[in-house]
């Protein structure tokens, strides 16, 4: 057991939350990122215990074109504030993952400079991929050179050159000796090579005990990232995308098939596969804005919590903001926050009390960060799963429709459950246990003579209720006919009334579409990231023209 076998996370972009210019001019310090030391106690407030923040090390834009992996970002401030913030992080008792960008570097990194400046006599010459001299770019390098994502800002490096190797593994060394970090995200794993990565690894186990290595993996099977030989634990962009979608759509299925393919995948063990899990992140809209029923934040959040691997929280989505996609910006995703325009937002905010409520839940119920997982009950509109562990059975019930709903389900050994979030009571009876899942909502229940490491009374009215989404809720569609779509709706008892909506596919097919939805989705963000995107890349993603892979077809734009 490892100190992120029971994390939460809390994921900041700095340059954004920080309010830095969208442009480095590499001019004197600006100590920006002092401004961020008060959210290190509303991050604790909330029950998260780690923070992985990035991207911090000076670079000319959006912090993903390095420039030098040894200096914080002027536009941040110093390495002195930097390993004061992870100090004082430390103080309050939270890990520090920084952000690690080792695909590629900035235009204006040491050694592409001295490659421009003695171009054939450069001894960095093979720190790059497939530098041609023979060549040109757009901005008239006289050679030509392979990028990340189609753009030439983005400079490929050259992860075979044992050099490139050493200096990159000599940076993880310089992070931990001069900032204390705890760990890293590995921008792009899924392009990394493999032995690169079994390198960052081996300089993981050296460096400190439980040095924590993170991938951004879109697409593909992520036991072959996370294995003991290269990360701990990848992006789960697949669980990401059947979050939203199978409330949007009102298919737990989706969610529910996700999940076993990817229990399956670890060996249907808890320990398998410890994957990052999350609602949003710097890169694709804020979960407010992608729910169709705002409502659904949170069951959302709910099986964030609860479902198998490491949740993590993107700054502001506590608060419920929105953030939505522009054409050729994500700034919209990365804004600018004052804490002190949030104060009361844990006695006055509903969504804020309920992830703090979440995180304290997970805190001391061992069993959602180390058990196993068994599906109970599975509709389209109803989910009911347990997790086992030490002989405890931790049960978690959710429903996206907008009745109350009943389910009767199998329990553990003992006598009487307690709802974590709506302090309920219900007794064991026959070996089962008959609760009423709220329209809309979820609950926790735990043993009432739980073994967890806290034993003090649950907490109460942590659910949010239906008015708490009513100013930002969207308007009913209606019809030509005047007539409002009607939804399924499920009484108590379990009996349904017509539906005019059409049915959601469940099963292996619903599974598959939702797969590939969020595959394209993701490698839009990711292009988008680092450039302008044309209306024809667009819809070639969306076409799925190189259907062979995804990600071939993404490679072929570097």
């Amino acid at each position: 057991m490892a100190w992120y076998d029971e994390a939460v996370f809390y994921h900041i972009y700095p340059l954004g939350l920080a309010g830095a210019p969208k442009e480095n001019t590499y001019g004197d310090p600006v100590h920006r990122l002092n401004d961020l030391l008060p959210w290190i106690a509303h991050v604790k407030e909330i029950g998260c215990d780690a923070i992985y923040i990035g991207p911090l090390f000076e670079s000319v834009g959006h912090g993903y074109e390095t420039t030098d992996y040894k200096k914080l970002d002027s536009r941040l401030g110093t390495n002195e504030d930097l390993a004061a913030y992870v100090a004082e992080c430390h103080k309050q008792g939270i890990k520090v993952i920084f952000d690690g960008v080792f695909n590629h570097t900035g235009r204006d990194f040491f050694a592409f400079a001295d490659l421009k400046k003695n171009r054939e006599h450069s001894p960095y010459k093979d720190w790059y991929c497939n530098v041609n001299f023979y060549g040109n770019n757009e901005y008239n390098d006289g050679f030509s050179y392979e990028n990340w994502g189609g753009y030439n800002l983005l400079v490929k490096l050259n992860q075979h050159n044992p050099a490139v190797r050493d200096y990159i593994c000599d940076v993880i060394r310089f992070w931990v000796k001069e900032f204390d970090v705890d760990g890293i995200r590995l921008d792009a794993a899924d392009v990394l090579d493999f032995d690169y990565m079994r390198a960052l690894r081996a300089v993981a186990e050296e460096v400190k005990p439980e040095f924590w290595l993170m991938g951004e993996v879109i697409h593909g099977d992520y036991s072959r990232w996370v294995n003991e030989g290269t990360l701990h634990s990848v992006t789960n962009y697949q669980l990401h995308k059947a979050l939203y979608s199978g409330h949007n759509d009102h298919n737990y299925f989706e969610i529910a098939h996700t999940v076993k393919n990817l229990y399956a995948k670890g060996g249907n063990r808890p320990d398998g596969l410890k994957l990052y899990n999350f609602a949003d992140n710097h890169d694709v809209e804020r979960i407010y804005t992608k729910l169709n029923k705002k409502a659904h934040f949170t069951p959302v959040h709910i099986l964030l919590y609860t479902l198998p691997g490491v949740p993590s929280v993107y700054y502001g989505s506590e608060f419920g903001i929105e953030g939505k996609k522009e054409r050729f910006s994500d700034a919209s995703l990365r804004p600018a926050l004052s804490l002190a325009d949030y104060a009361d937002s844990l006695q006055k905010n509903p969504f804020t009390r309920l992830i703090a409520a979440l995180g304290k839940i997970r805190k001391n119920t061992p069993a959602l960060s180390y058990g196993d997982y068994n599906e109970l009950l599975l509709t389209n509109r109803q989910y009911a799963f347990s997790r086992n562990y030490r002989g405890e059975s931790v049960i978690i019930t959710v429903n996206n429709d907008d009745s109350d709903y009943v389910m009767t389900l199998p329990a553990g050994n003992a006598k009487e459950y307690t709802g974590a979030l709506s302090g309920e009571r219900v007794s064991v009876s026959n070996g089962s246990i008959t609760v009423n899942v709220k329209a809309n909502a979820g609950d926790i229940w735990i043993p009432a003579d739980s073994n967890s490491r806290d034993t003090s009374e649950p907490v109460i009215s942590a659910i949010p209720k239906e008015a708490d989404f009513v100013k930002k809720e969207e308007p009913k569609a209606v019809s030509a006919d005047n007539s409002t779509d009607e939804k399924a709706v499920f009484t108590p008892s379990g009996a349904q009334t017509p539906v005019k909506e059409e049915p959601v596919p469940a099963g292996d097919d619903a599974f598959e579409k939702g797969k590939i939805a969020g595959l394209q989705e993701a490698i839009l963000a990711i292009m988008e990231k680092n450039g302008p995107v044309t209306d024809q890349m667009r819809q070639d993603v969306m076409n799925n023209v190189y259907h062979d892979s995804l990600i071939t077809w993404i490679k072929s734009f570097r």
